[in-house]
Protein backbone atom coordinates (compact mmCIF):
# COMPACT_ATOMS: atom_id res chain seq x y z
CA UNK A 1 0.00 0.00 0.00
CA UNK A 2 1.40 3.46 -0.93
CA UNK A 3 1.32 6.63 0.70
CA UNK A 4 -0.83 7.93 -1.69
CA UNK A 5 -3.22 5.41 -1.50
CA UNK A 6 -3.50 6.14 2.33
CA UNK A 7 -3.61 9.72 2.08
CA UNK A 8 -6.48 9.47 -0.21
CA UNK A 9 -8.38 6.76 1.97
CA UNK A 10 -8.48 8.92 5.10
CA UNK A 11 -11.27 11.83 3.99
CA UNK A 12 -13.45 8.52 2.67
CA UNK A 13 -13.55 7.73 6.05
CA UNK A 14 -13.90 10.70 7.18
CA UNK A 15 -17.02 10.93 5.33
CA UNK A 16 -18.19 7.63 6.16
CA UNK A 17 -18.07 8.40 9.53
CA UNK A 18 -19.74 11.90 9.12
CA UNK A 19 -22.46 9.45 7.31
CA UNK A 20 -23.22 7.08 10.17
CA UNK A 21 -23.07 9.73 12.66
CA UNK A 22 -25.82 11.75 10.55
CA UNK A 23 -27.96 9.22 10.82
CA UNK A 24 -27.85 8.37 14.77
CA UNK A 25 -30.68 9.16 16.01
CA UNK A 26 -29.02 11.57 18.48
CA UNK A 27 -28.87 14.82 15.65
CA UNK A 28 -26.12 16.96 16.78
CA UNK A 29 -25.17 20.15 15.39
CA UNK A 30 -21.72 21.66 14.57
CA UNK A 31 -20.77 25.49 13.59
CA UNK A 32 -19.78 23.66 10.13
CA UNK A 33 -23.12 22.71 9.78
CA UNK A 34 -24.84 25.60 10.33
CA UNK A 35 -22.89 27.56 7.94
CA UNK A 36 -23.72 25.15 5.22
CA UNK A 37 -27.03 24.67 6.40
CA UNK A 38 -27.54 29.43 5.70
CA UNK A 39 -28.95 30.66 2.86
CA UNK A 40 -27.07 31.62 0.05
CA UNK A 41 -27.93 33.61 -3.01
CA UNK A 42 -27.84 32.72 -6.30
CA UNK A 43 -24.65 34.01 -8.68
CA UNK A 44 -27.01 35.86 -10.43
CA UNK A 45 -28.17 38.25 -7.66
CA UNK A 46 -24.19 37.70 -5.94
CA UNK A 47 -22.76 40.10 -8.41
CA UNK A 48 -23.22 41.64 -11.87
CA UNK A 49 -22.40 39.91 -14.98
CA UNK A 50 -18.67 41.09 -16.05
CA UNK A 51 -17.79 39.40 -19.33
CA UNK A 52 -13.51 39.21 -19.46
CA UNK A 53 -13.41 41.26 -22.29
CA UNK A 54 -15.37 44.67 -23.62
CA UNK A 55 -17.68 44.59 -26.59
CA UNK A 56 -16.45 44.46 -29.88
CA UNK A 57 -13.29 42.60 -29.06
CA UNK A 58 -12.13 40.60 -31.78
CA UNK A 59 -12.87 36.95 -30.77
CA UNK A 60 -10.05 34.59 -32.45
CA UNK A 61 -10.63 31.00 -32.79
CA UNK A 62 -14.10 31.25 -32.81
CA UNK A 63 -14.16 31.75 -36.64
CA UNK A 64 -13.01 28.88 -38.67
CA UNK A 65 -15.07 29.17 -42.07
CA UNK A 66 -13.16 30.73 -44.80
CA UNK A 67 -15.05 33.57 -46.04
CA UNK A 68 -16.93 34.78 -43.19
CA UNK A 69 -17.24 37.88 -41.13
CA UNK A 70 -15.25 38.25 -38.08
CA UNK A 71 -16.66 37.59 -34.76
CA UNK A 72 -16.84 40.44 -32.12
CA UNK A 73 -18.03 40.46 -28.59
CA UNK A 74 -21.32 41.65 -27.85
CA UNK A 75 -22.32 43.91 -24.75
CA UNK A 76 -23.08 41.80 -21.39
CA UNK A 77 -26.90 42.76 -21.56
CA UNK A 78 -26.70 40.98 -24.97
CA UNK A 79 -26.02 37.82 -23.74
CA UNK A 80 -28.59 35.38 -22.45
CA UNK A 81 -28.66 35.15 -18.56
CA UNK A 82 -28.38 31.41 -18.06
CA UNK A 83 -24.64 32.27 -19.71
CA UNK A 84 -23.09 33.62 -16.39
CA UNK A 85 -24.62 30.81 -14.36
CA UNK A 86 -22.86 27.85 -16.64
CA UNK A 87 -19.59 27.11 -14.44
CA UNK A 88 -21.45 27.63 -11.21
CA UNK A 89 -21.42 24.09 -9.53
CA UNK A 90 -24.63 22.71 -9.07
CA UNK A 91 -26.10 22.02 -5.52
CA UNK A 92 -28.54 19.14 -4.68
CA UNK A 93 -30.68 19.76 -1.84
CA UNK A 94 -29.72 17.53 1.49
CA UNK A 95 -33.28 14.93 1.13
CA UNK A 96 -31.69 12.50 3.71
CA UNK A 97 -30.13 9.48 2.99
CA UNK A 98 -31.11 7.88 -0.35
CA UNK A 99 -31.56 10.76 -1.75
CA UNK A 100 -30.27 12.81 -5.35
CA UNK A 101 -27.72 14.48 -3.22
CA UNK A 102 -25.85 11.11 -1.54
CA UNK A 103 -25.89 9.68 -5.18
CA UNK A 104 -24.55 12.15 -6.67
CA UNK A 105 -21.67 11.91 -3.89
CA UNK A 106 -21.64 8.37 -3.61
CA UNK A 107 -21.11 8.49 -7.77
CA UNK A 108 -18.25 10.85 -7.62
CA UNK A 109 -16.38 8.78 -4.34
CA UNK A 110 -16.78 5.83 -6.73
CA UNK A 111 -15.04 7.39 -9.57
CA UNK A 112 -12.61 8.89 -7.71
CA UNK A 113 -11.78 5.27 -5.95
CA UNK A 114 -11.55 3.99 -9.62
CA UNK A 115 -9.37 6.58 -11.11
CA UNK A 116 -7.33 5.85 -7.87
CA UNK A 117 -7.00 2.22 -8.42
CA UNK A 118 -6.28 2.12 -12.09
CA UNK A 119 -3.67 4.87 -11.54
CA UNK A 120 -1.69 2.35 -8.72
CA UNK A 121 -1.93 -0.13 -11.37
CA UNK A 122 -0.07 1.44 -13.65
CA UNK A 123 2.98 2.10 -10.83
Amino acid sequence: MSLLHVARRSPLLAATYRRLASTSSAPTTTSSDTASAAPRKPAAQASTPQSSCPPETLLKGLNYLKGQAPVLSLADDQYPDWLWTVLTPKEYPDDGPGGKAERVRRKKERQQAIKDRNFMSTQ
